[in-house]
């Protein structure tokens, strides 16, 4: 099945306000830039969004955050962004932390149709034992804050019930990708990218480089097609806008 659209707003023609969406991507690498205009650009407002962090001032994600069009967030890392933590302060959006490593297997549990899972990450903290704020009211006060967790042990090792994430959309970008929808992701850009995809009942993949089934190997897959509903090739231009979050230079 050729899965290639024409343009990236093409791909989210059917969005609508209120829907969820896992996004890929760590810091500025391997962010969906080009999919993310275009849901800019749709208008579509009210969104859920799961993904590491909700990009930086500008960039990523953080167009959508600052146009107020997000309304709650499940990521492990609010990182550089200061309208993400003004706005989560203020009470304008919901926020839902959770470590790292249980978010990248939230997202794959969800792909693979496992519905829940124990893990140790948490156990002894206000992750298991609920409290964490989640919206703040105007006046500073907690308005929803987490719920406690269910705690098993297993060898003698407590562990926590976290529950496995599913979206409407997963928003993704690869390195190279065919009209199939394998993909192969380059270097950091790995980190979150499969298992957003993988959690996305309809999976929208920009690639930077656009091949023909049968050119990528079966070893050379990173995320088979199964997983992808549809794909957008980038430009020359878009390809090579790869923002860099903290540039860092020394003399020599």
């Amino acid at each position: 099945m050729d899965k290639v659209m024409a343009t990236a707003a093409e791909a989210l023609a059917d969005v609508t306000d209120g829907r969820s969406f896992a996004v890929g991507g760590f810091g500025l690498s391997g962010v969906p830039e080009a999919l993310i205009g275009a849901l800019y650009d749709s208008g579509a407002s009210g969104l859920t969004v799961v993904s590491n962090n909700c990009g930086v001032d500008g960039r990523g994600l953080g167009i959508l955050l600052a146009a107020g069009r997000i309304a709650r967030v499940t990521g492990s890392y609010i990182g550089e962004n200061k309208e993400f933590a003004r706005q989560y302060l203020a009470g304008e959006l919901e926020v839902e932390l959770t470590p790292q490593g249980t978010l990248a297997e939230r997202l794959r549990a969800g792909g693979a149709g496992i519905p829940a899972f124990y893990t140790p990450a948490g156990v002894g903290t206000q992750v298991a034992e609920g409290g964490l704020p989640w919206r703040y009211a105007p006046d500073g006060s907690v308005a929803v804050a987490s719920p406690p967790k269910e705690v098993r042990s297993f060898g003698g090792v407590d562990h926590i019930l976290e529950h496995a994430i599913t979206t409407d959309y997963a928003l993704v970008r690869a390195a190279r990708g065919d009209r199939h929808g394998n993909l192969v992701f380059r270097r950091a850009a790995r980190n979150f990218n499969p298992p957003a995809a993988m959690a996305g009942r309809i999976t929208v993949a920009e690639v930077e480089e656009l091949v023909e089934p049968g050119v990528l190997g079966p070893d050379e897959i990173h995320l088979p097609g199964v997983f992808v509903q549809r794909v957008v090739a980038l430009t020359p231009e878009q390809a090579a806008d790869k923002g860099i979050e903290k540039r860092t230079v020394r003399e020599r």
